[in-house]
């Protein structure tokens, strides 16, 4: 009687053991990734809408280049939607029209220069993006559509919203080279380089020149 107690004490404690081994890596998974939360402001405090923040990846990470948006870029009321879109290098790119009128998307930017032929609505072009940097889209068609096409080589990149706010997926605390884009940005290629410390939990606030913006 005494044996079989003991025994049955023993499979017990076993399956519990094998329960929580089975269960671990399920713990390890749900763990949530880190987020660096920035906020990008102009010289005078404003927030600075639709700036692309991108950290250079550390020496030996390896994480794929991949973000949680499509890589698509549409044209609805006489306007590119997302007015900037951030893509890995080596993206191919949609080009949608979602306007009633028909569209011939073109770009002089020096990463990639090409034109696409008009077409209408409801209907789908691509266009392949190899080489890093900023493409300025426009429309052959339709002057004062404007569009940017920020290609990058990092997966950590964010473009931040009318609050100058972005959430930056997955770097882990420490420094970081930052560089940062806006079409009023002033500097070479509208960019701006730096030097950031990412802190867990704590939002970076990010000081850059910009042009004042103009009146239509």
């Amino acid at each position: 009687m005494i044996l079989t107690a003991n025994l049955a004490a023993r499979f017990r404690i076993l399956a519990l053991r094998i329960a929580f081994l089975l269960a671990a890596p399920l713990l390890l998974s749900a763990a949530p990734p880190s987020v660096l939360p920035v906020q990008v402001v102009d010289q005078s405090g404003m927030p600075l809408g639709d700036a692309v923040i991108e950290l250079a990846r550390p020496a030996g990470d390896a994480r794929p280049v991949s973000f949680k948006w499509r890589n698509a870029m549409g044209q609805r009321n006489l306007a590119f939607v997302p007015g900037t879109l951030i893509v890995a290098r080596g993206a191919t790119v949609a080009f949608p029209n979602l306007d009633t009128v028909r569209h011939s998307i073109y770009s002089f930017s020096k990463p990639a220069q090409f034109k696409i032929e008009l077409y209408g609505r409801d209907q789908t072009r691509t266009h392949r993006f190899d080489n890093t940097g900023t493409v300025v889209l426009g429309c052959n068609i339709h002057d004062q559509m404007r569009g940017y096409i920020r290609i990058v080589s990092s997966p950590y990149a964010a473009r931040s919203d009318g609050n100058g706010l972005a959430d930056i997926d997955g770097p882990a605390p420490g420094a970081y080279d930052v560089t940062v884009w806006h079409p009023r940005l002033k500097g070479a290629g509208n960019e701006w380089r730096g030097r950031i410390v990412a802190t867990a939990g704590k939002r970076l606030r990010i000081v850059v020149p910009a042009r004042a913006a103009s009146i239509r």
